[in-house]
């Protein structure tokens, strides 16, 4: 995209709002009430909002490369725990989405520089599941297995935090891990059973007495 569209579409986009709402502005600065809390992927390709049909005001949104929440992410930490304490949402989703760029790099026994730091925590998902892993013998599949798995293992991550297992306990918040399909524009629900993983590793990370 040129960058001289971009304000030519936005008073494109502006008209097209008013001509269907007069008020619509309005009724849009008056706050934020999401259900949603989306943690996904900064990839160009993958927009939350389009890929779930979502207005403006419907869903909180953090992206970053490949998925990830990391503890010690005080960007991520922070949109947790303002979208979970203050904002009240019920849902929060991790979506990755088949051939990311950064899982894939990831594989790579590459050294990319200020990228190491933070691949190295999909790396681990790798660890944590490599006989799986090693068992799928194409390629393709192997990536977009581990694409699944590190969805996986960022939303563990999300019930490890103190803020998640509050709001579990207090109003049942839900955690979803999602993965976006590219070649179908599908989004699929990997039905993760996330009962069944807290109840396994509540004895470590239960920060909720």
């Amino acid at each position: 995209m040129e960058l001289g569209k971009v304000f030519e579409n936005n008073k494109k986009w502006i008209a097209k709002k008013l001509e269907t709402d007069a008020g619509y502005f309005e009724k849009l600065s008056e706050g934020q009430s999401p259900e949603i809390l989306y943690i996904g992927c900064s990839d160009s390709r993958v927009t939350a909002e389009d890929l779930m049909g979502a207005q403006p005001g419907e869903v909180f949104v953090h992206r970053n490369i490949a998925n990830m929440v990391i503890s010690i992410d005080l960007n991520v930490m922070s949109v947790v725990n303002y979208a979970v304490n203050h904002l009240k949402v019920n849902h929060v989703v991790v979506c990755g989405h088949y051939f990311c760029g950064g899982v894939k790099a990831a594989m790579q026994s590459e050294d990319l520089g200020i990228l190491n730091p933070w691949l190295r925590n999909i790396r681990d998902v790798y660890r944590l599941h490599k006989k799986e892993l090693n068992a799928i013998e194409d390629e393709t599949e192997r990536y977009n297995r581990l694409v699944e798995l590190n969805v996986q293992e960022q939303c563990i991550n999300l019930i490890k935090t103190a803020a998640v297992q509050k709001a579990y306990k207090e109003r049942g918040l839900k955690v979803h891990g999602w993965v976006f399909d590219i070649h179908s524009g599908k989004l699929i629900d990997l039905k993760i059973d996330f009962d069944r993983l807290l109840k396994d590793i509540m004895e470590i990370y239960n920060l909720e007495k």
